[in-house]
């Protein structure tokens, strides 16, 4: 009776089971969309507790088959053979993920998950701007306009999904070509072509093959985008090759021990870091501000001039309202008008109120500001960017006392945001994270308003002292650089740590330097500007971050680009570098950085 009370419902479960196995284009849309880890615990938590759901979807167990999965979608990949190393090793013929299955199919998956992810944020993010700029009607009417396929969105979203998906595709093309040229059954090929079977034998082989799928990067038409995320990869991968070499000893060289032989990794100068940086990208940036603002940053240089009220005086309150008063950026302009004048002399309006042409017509627009500048100035500089005090010192003075204290509480609010997903710390240790959270605030603000404050009163002290005919347009590359040496307040002195992110600060910077350096460049026709340029520097940055992770992952310094990038190269989000270090006995901080900065003991 049992078992006729049970043949429907069998019959029934076998026959969607049949069916479900069967169907080509069910099996192809599990395959493609979801894992058997993933559908099991779909099955779990959604579709088992809803009778239709049940009735009419397929097993675990069928999911599990139609995916082709060799383990049990809970079982974990082993670490012998695939589990243990990088590359190659990792990613074998055989290699499967947490889920089991295949490696063709998790990438697209995954690529899938990008483009649906991607094109959702853009959406998402066009809403919200349009809501808080105001811009509703004018955003809707030009999307309206564009065709589908000329869709940033779109674009955007094919771009990333498209890279992702053909770098995994190479790197396991690479991979298994090398594995093929390694294999014994291949030495006639190698004797035959050995300069192409040691390139292709590289364990870099891989590497440097699957960066080739950052070209579809040109697949996005805004080139302002494309050339940030090619100058942040790029900047990001040179970092890491600068610790690959730095933690192997090829900059600093090895300390010889007792025998002679090299024992420890000499230590770093406590003056070297990237702060010496700074006096470049800030000169760079001073002259881009003054002469070429259309290549500065636009966010950079609203922050600059909303900051700098002591020199580029707001309109007075008790100005009239009919009569104009000139703007932060008319005011640079007009520094740069003086400079390709070799800095003409002041005449002051109070003491010689019946003489003519007082300033020259160029430097019209700064008049109402000189034509009330103190008697006892005798600069025009001065005039211009503290009219009301002829002492240069007191004007530095009254710029740090006016400035400092608002930047303070601005970044110690920055800070204690950032705090806010380590809360765990401020509750353990809440003394020394409040003490470390106000030295940055107060470092980091020390850093700001010293380089503002000399950069701008470097223009006095240039007319003051030096000829009108010496380095006229140059003195505000001099200016910069020397406001650039505040950094050393930021970098912490001997012995001092510093603030954690100091070198991300450092190199934002100059990666802002570089940027404006190349668009002043291409306006003044220094040089001409590589068509896909953008995204060979970025296939470049893939390359190099690919090769330098194989080399040495524990140079990739943060746990998540680690993990990221195992993850890009279809090895699983997971932390390859540090669970190497496990292996080998090695200390790892909280962070999942090694101990010591990562160097590895030999």
């Amino acid at each position: 009776m049992a078992s006729r009370a049970g043949a429907p419902g069998s019959s029934a479960s076998s026959s969607v089971t049949a069916r479900s196995t069967t169907d080509p284009i069910l099996r192809n849309a599990l395959r493609y969309t979801i894992s058997a880890r993933e559908y099991a615990t779909l099955h779990k938590y959604v579709i088992s507790r809803s009778r239709a759901l049940k009735k009419h979807a397929p097993t675990v167990g069928t999911v599990q088959r139609i995916i082709g999965s060799s383990r049990g979608p809970t079982q974990p990949a082993g670490k012998g053979g695939n589990g243990k190393g990088k590359g190659t090793e990792r990613d074998g013929e055989d290699d499967r993920t947490r889920g089991g299955d295949e490696y063709n199919a998790r990438a697209v998956r995954h690529s899938i998950r990008v483009f649906v992810a991607t094109g959702a944020l853009m959406k998402l993010w066009e809403v919200v701007s349009a809501r808080v700029l105001g811009k509703k009607d004018t955003a809707s009417a030009t999307t309206k306009k564009q065709p589908l396929h000329k869709s940033p969105t779109l674009r955007l979203s094919l771009s990333l999904s498209t890279i992702l998906l053909m770098y995994r595709i190479l790197f396991r093309f690479f991979s298994r070509m090398r594995a093929h040229i390694l294999d014994p059954s291949a030495a006639p090929f190698r004797l035959r072509n050995p300069k192409t079977a040691s390139t292709l034998a590289s364990p870099y082989a891989p590497a440097v093959g699957a960066s080739l799928a950052g070209l579809a990067l040109g697949v996005y038409p805004n080139r302002q985008l494309r050339m940030t995320v090619a100058l942040y990869t790029i900047f990001r991968a040179l970092e890491f090759g600068w610790n690959c070499a730095e933690d192997n000893g090829m900059l600093w060289g090895w300390e010889k021990g007792v025998n002679g032989k090299p024992d420890k990794l000499r230590p770093r100068p406590w003056w070297w870091g990237s702060w010496m940086l700074q006096p470049f990208a800030f000169g760079q940036l001073l002259h881009a501000l003054v002469f070429d603002r259309d290549c500065f940053p636009s966010f950079w240089g609203n922050f600059i001039f909303k900051n700098s009220t002591a020199y580029l005086r707001p309109k007075p309150e008790d100005y009239p309202v009919g009569l104009k008063w000139p703007q932060a950026g008319e005011i640079a302009d007009s520094l740069a008008q003086m400079a390709r004048l070799n800095w003409p002399a002041f005449v002051s309006p109070t003491l010689f109120p019946v003489k003519e042409d007082v300033l020259p017509p160029s430097l019209a627009a700064i008049a109402p500001i000189t034509s009330g500048a103190h008697p006892l100035i005798t600069s025009l500089s001065c005039a211009t960017l503290h009219p009301s005090d002829p002492s240069c010192t007191r004007t530095y003075l009254h710029f740090w006392l006016r400035s400092f204290p608002p930047l303070t509480r601005l970044l110690v609010l920055v800070y204690s945001a950032l705090l806010l997903p380590r809360a765990s710390q401020l509750y353990h240790f809440p003394l020394s994270t409040l003490r470390r959270l106000l030295s940055s605030a107060l470092r980091t603000a020390g850093f700001l308003t010293g380089s503002l404050a000399t950069a701008w009163s470097s223009v006095c002290f240039f007319q003051a002292w030096l000829p009108r005919a010496l380095l006229p347009t140059q003195r505000f590359f001099l200016g910069g650089f020397v406001a650039g040496f505040w950094a050393l307040l930021h970098q912490g002195g001997p012995g001092g740590a510093g603030p954690a992110g100091r070198r991300s600060v450092f190199l934002g910077s100059a990666k802002a330097s570089v940027e404006s350096l190349w668009k002043v460049g291409v306006k003044r026709r220094w040089w001409r500007a590589m068509r896909g340029g953008d995204v060979w520097v970025f296939v470049a940055a893939l390359m190099l971050t690919g090769v330098v992770y194989e080399r040495d992952a524990k140079a990739v310094r943060e746990g998540a680009w680690r993990k990221g990038i195992s993850w890009v190269r279809g090895e699983g989000w997971k932390d390859w570098g540090v669970e190497e270090e496990d292996e080998e006995g090695e200390g790892v901080d909280a962070d999942g950085e090694g101990v010591g900065g990562g160097v590895k003991e030999e």
